[in-house]
């Protein structure tokens, strides 16, 4: 008896955890376990149409490497007992400087998609913002969110469809747009080209086969409504419903490849909230931007899916905060891993930075209660680096602070 009672004294089980979602996400401590647990449920060509890049994949590695090459240089014996992780992006108050990104597709990770992103963003105060290749509409995300929410504008050959877009997006209290100036043509995504990727998913042996081994994704898949573009539903390529879309395809023959500064003008002439400027990759874009009244730019090479061997985008945000001298907000949208990231980001001058790629992870490794669990990782991996580093508030997060390796 007495070995019992002393294994008892010092042994406490753990309670079971009932709920499947909440036992995988004990065990991610990171992004890279959200990462591995979703490549684990979800079939191959969902997986690697959220994980790829464009042809070798060097400026999506390069994203998250370039976090790497810098360190801190922490100052000690400052009073971190009372932290303010809070800040200021596009005139309103966030709490921490965080936001997440437009991303398409996305109920090919979940059947809840950007509503389930949508949700964890407002309880997490944080910005969301919607693609215009979502597969939830503008009126949808809106009845699931009413904070801060953004837009992001694909410019169609088709203007009248893009303003029809917006002034959707304005009658449901988005606040701002995102236009992308990144995407003339679809970058050459190869893993999608060797899985003949399609949205929704083209049935074959190989696709029985993945569907089969992914039953838990393939079940949510079959009892939910079918996947389409919901928001470009009058489109005249089509929104996805009816036929097999490839996207290269699709995106080459129904985007503008003579988008220009003047279509800027152009859509700052029917929104009368914030325009930012997503997939700004040099300082002379910048200033541009800032020339053009815009009240944001996010720093992005498009997750490393358009242009390989664009710039590492945590390289481009200094000498971008130098040249426009706090003239327009400044967002650093790739690589973005951790909390510290953001701390590094926010000290060379961005405003805030963004995810994608993250909490599509998160999402297709457990739902919506993955997407709470990565935000409130990014949270506290922020508020605890600013404590280590001896910083009390967003204000103190200064070059200073860091160094180039």
């Amino acid at each position: 008896m007495g070995m019992i009672e002393t294994f008892r004294s010092v042994v406490e089980l753990r309670e079971f955890e009932r709920d499947r979602a909440q036992r995988r996400l004990r065990k991610a401590a990171d992004v890279d376990d959200l990462r591995r647990i979703a490549k684990r449920r979800l079939p191959g060509g969902v997986f690697d149409y959220i994980d790829g890049g464009a042809e070798d994949e060097r400026s999506a590695q390069s994203n998250v490497d370039g976090f790497a090459k810098i360190e801190f240089k922490p100052r000690v014996l400052n009073d971190v007992s009372d932290v303010d992780t809070s800040t200021t992006l596009l005139g309103k108050q966030i709490p921490l400087p965080l936001a997440l990104s437009p991303t398409g597709f996305g109920r090919i990770a979940h059947s809840q998609g950007e509503l389930a992103v949508a949700r964890a963003a407002q309880r997490a105060g944080l910005p969301y913002s919607l693609s215009t290749m979502g597969t939830r509409s503008i009126e949808e995300v809106a009845t699931v969110n009413s904070g801060t929410k953004w837009y992001q504008v694909y410019t169609w050959k088709d203007r009248g469809l893009v303003e029809e877009m917006v002034q959707r997006a304005k009658a449901c209290d988005y606040e701002a747009l995102l236009l992308t100036v990144d995407t003339a043509v679809l970058g050459r995504r190869e893993r999608d080209v060797r899985r003949g990727f399609t949205l929704p998913p083209k049935i074959g042996l190989d696709t029985i086969v993945d569907g089969a081994l992914h039953p838990g994704w393939t079940l949510d898949f079959l009892r939910n409504d079918p996947i389409t573009f919901a928001n470009v539903s009058s489109a005249d390529g089509g929104d996805g419903s009816s036929t097999a879309v490839n996207l290269s395809q699709y995106i080459n023959s129904q985007f503008d490849q003579a988008l220009s500064w003047a279509d800027v003008d152009w859509l700052q002439s029917i929104w009368d909230g914030p325009v930012v400027l997503k997939g700004i990759q040099t300082v002379a874009d910048a200033r541009l931007a800032v020339e053009a009244g815009c009240e944001g730019i996010m720093l992005s090479n498009h997750g490393g899916r358009q242009l390989d061997d664009a710039p590492s985008i945590i390289e481009l945000v200094a000498p971008v905060a130098d040249a426009v001298a706090g003239q327009i907000d400044i967002i650093c949208d790739g690589g973005v891993r951790r909390g510290s990231d953001i701390v590094k980001a926010v000290s060379l001058g961005a405003t805030a930075c963004s995810i994608g790629r993250p909490y599509l992870y998160a999402l297709g490794a457990a739902g919506e209660a993955g997407v709470d669990h990565l935000l409130e990782f990014f949270a506290e991996g922020f508020s605890r680096t600013m404590q280590l580093c001896g910083a009390r508030n967003v204000a103190e997060l200064t070059p200073e602070l860091v160094r180039w390796k």
